[in-house]
């Protein structure tokens, strides 16, 4: 079993964007770590026809979830990709693959070298990315979207009640985040199951493996906990990314703090497969719109 790997769970509209990361991976995985990558069956043949099978393993979505005999296939295939790719990504460890893997998301990228060393302690224990989500709560003070603060609020209460935890708010994303086989299991066989539920039943009570995840660490404490800040420069909101663009960020720049990038694509486009028309115009009235903001600021 391999001490640590990459893993991404990608669809045929983000290929594009798993094309850019594999790429990325290509260029600056130093420390040549297996890279998988995993999408429904349908979509597989597009995988391998766009990003090919140099360095990266592909694999079919059901292959994983299969992994778990507890979980009904067909009431996985008839969840929302929203809920039912948590699942994926959450169960991944069962293929007994490694201990621990990166888990990325489709609309990341590397911008420098790395290697096992930027994701371990030296006697093998996994960074747990932590932290209090100050940056994004600054942005939503500075911008007057005070729903931001409230949401991370509402989403901690929700998931710490369920673990019956009191006290600090504590985010353990965004994604990419390493991620400990000896978490999940724990999460599975000492609170799951004993109330009669597996990983589907958990995101579909509450839909953020993220936080399923770190509260388990916090709760069990499978692993000594050592947190770090993200990973990643991640562009939650595309008025966030063009305020950074505008100061001077570039991947350069962050390449200095960060070991890549992520512009989220709920509202980057660009990438999107098979919707070019569409992501054309609304790009267009987006930047209509941010014209017409600047003239009346």
């Amino acid at each position: 079993m391999k001490d640590i790997v990459l893993y991404c769970k990608s669809y045929h509209r983000d290929v594009k964007r798993a094309k850019r990361l594999t790429e990325s991976v290509r260029q600056f995985n130093s420390g040549n770590l297996p890279f998988y990558l995993s999408c429904p069956s349908n979509d597989l043949a597009l995988f391998k026809d766009i990003i090919g099978s140099d360095g990266v393993t592909l694999l079919a979505d059901e292959e994983i979830v299969a992994a778990n005999a507890a979980i009904d296939m067909q009431a996985f295939n008839a969840l929302p990709g929203v809920i039912s790719q948590q699942i994926v990504k959450s169960e991944f460890w069962r293929l007994g693959i490694c201990e621990n893997y990166l888990c990325l998301d489709s609309d990341s990228y590397f911008i420098r070298d790395f290697n096992k060393g930027d994701l371990l302690t030296p006697s093998g224990i996994p960074f747990t990315v932590m932290n209090e989500s100050l940056e994004l709560r600054l942005f939503g003070a500075v911008h007057r979207h005070e729903k931001i603060a409230r949401n991370i609020d509402a989403d901690c209460k929700t998931i710490m009640d369920i673990f019956g935890r009191t006290g600090r708010h504590f985010d353990f994303g965004p994604l990419p985040v390493v991620w400990s086989r000896r978490v999940w299991t724990d999460l599975a066989e000492k609170f799951l199951e004993p109330q009669g539920m597996n990983f589907l039943d958990a995101m579909v009570l509450f839909p953020s493996e993220m936080r399923w995840y770190g509260e388990a660490l916090l709760k069990y404490r499978s692993i000594e906990l050592w947190p770090v800040e993200t990973l990643f420069r991640c562009y939650h909101y595309e008025e966030q990314y063009r305020i950074a663009k505008k100061s001077g960020e570039s991947d350069e720049a962050l390449s200095q703090l960060y070991l890549g990038v992520c512009v989220q694509s709920n509202w980057d486009k660009e990438l999107s497969y098979g919707d070019s028309k569409k992501s054309f115009l609304s790009r267009a009235v987006r930047a209509m719109k941010r014209r017409i903001l600047r003239r009346l600021v």
